[in-house]
């Protein structure tokens, strides 16, 4: 498996969270940066890890920032990306059972490392459900009329 990582200077403690669980997992990383907590904008880094995963270079993503919301954004304007807000383990339960999400976008200023760290595992042990859950998925892809 492999992961692709981004975050803004919000998210950059808890992606770094993430990438230390994620590397003593034996888990292969990409990490897209950002790799301070100097102001950037977020999208520059948003943008490679949607890429990748949609692209099939990465299985899933994480994606960090202040609220979750803005990165979250980005990546979800990529037609194979469905990206999830997950602030806690449910959600990110949820996510992946209901939603087959491929990125997961985390609330760097609202949640702990550790509740990172578990939301992380979580998604990615998570199967998705199918059924009826497919063919609600099958419909989110745009289609112009």
């Amino acid at each position: 498996m492999k992961i692709a990582l981004a975050a803004d200077h919000a998210g950059y403690r808890i992606k770094e969270a993430i990438k230390g669980f994620l590397i003593k997992e034996g888990i292969e990383i990409k990490d897209f940066g950002c790799f301070s907590d100097e102001s950037i904008d977020y999208p520059d880094f948003a943008h490679p890890v949607a890429v990748a995963v949609e692209s099939g270079k990465a299985d899933m993503g994480f994606t960090v920032c202040g609220s979750g919301n803005g990165i979250n954004m980005t990546v979800n304007k990529y037609q194979g990306i469905r990206s999830a807000l997950c602030w806690n383990e449910k959600i990110s339960t949820l996510a992946r059972a209901h939603n087959d999400a491929n990125i997961c976008a985390l609330p760097g200023r609202f949640i702990s490392e550790s509740e990172a760290v578990l939301i992380v595992k979580t998604f990615l042990l998570t199967p998705f459900n199918g059924g009826r859950h497919k063919r609600r998925i099958d419909k989110i892809s745009l289609k112009r009329i």
